[in-house]
């Protein structure tokens, strides 16, 4: 059930529909070029067709490409794309209902805000990694509940689950939640609200060589 650390780790791109309206396959193509591991399709829109059509999409690049494709909060579209998994929120029965949706091998990832707690009932229920965040002001999610860079600390000395750090991360603050234990960033303005995808993302290299 369990993924092997080395699956989960790097420069974790999340998508944004207002910020890769036009552009989504080539701005994560981007992305993945300057050393994006992990993509997240996130769209909360309710249009349930284009979101199978980019997620399809999404999928074929990645597969192509080495690289892992979660998607955000929908089991059966990851189901129906063939993602490598997904990531999810708290509600209830989410991990479990994933798991027996999408298989032993999906990687599920669960976001725990800023609770140990919440981190140590997902790995307990078998979840693949877990998030912590928001640790920096983001304009994605700007009412997002904020964590201090301690918590990573204190999660990695606790926990040998892959840990990913999101919320407000940029090339310029990352590397103190490289130096907490982060395993992974995640991100999403620092990457897709610029034209040339590609180098921001080569600016997070060092952070993983």
């Amino acid at each position: 059930m369990q993924q092997p650390v080395h699956t989960l780790f790097g420069l974790y791109a999340v998508t944004d529909s207002h910020l890769c309206q036009g552009r989504l396959v080539s701005a994560v193509s981007a992305a993945i070029e300057g050393g994006a591991t992990v993509v997240q399709y996130r769209d909360k829109s309710g249009d349930s067709q284009r979101r199978l059509q980019e997620a399809t999409a999404l999928r074929q690049l990645c597969a192509a490409r080495g690289v892992l494709l979660l998607i955000n909060d929908d089991i059966e579209l990851a189901r129906q794309v063939a993602a490598d998994g997904v990531h999810l929120g708290q509600e209830d029965s989410a991990l479990t209902l994933a798991r027996q949706r999408l298989g032993e091998r999906a990687i599920i990832g669960i976001s725990c805000y800023n609770r140990l707690e919440l981190a140590q009932q997902a790995i307990a229920s078998g979840a693949d990694y877990v998030a912590f965040g928001r640790f920096f002001n983001s304009s994605i999610k700007p009412r997002a509940v904020e964590a201090p860079i301690e918590l990573l600390r204190q999660a990695r000395r606790r926990f040998s689950t892959p840990i990913v750090a999101i919320g407000g991360i940029t090339a310029d603050n990352a590397p103190q939640l490289r130096e907490a234990g982060a395993d992974a960033v995640a991100v999403i303005s620092d990457l897709f609200a610029y034209h040339d995808v590609k180098a921001r993302a080569v600016r997070f290299r060092p952070l993983f060589s």
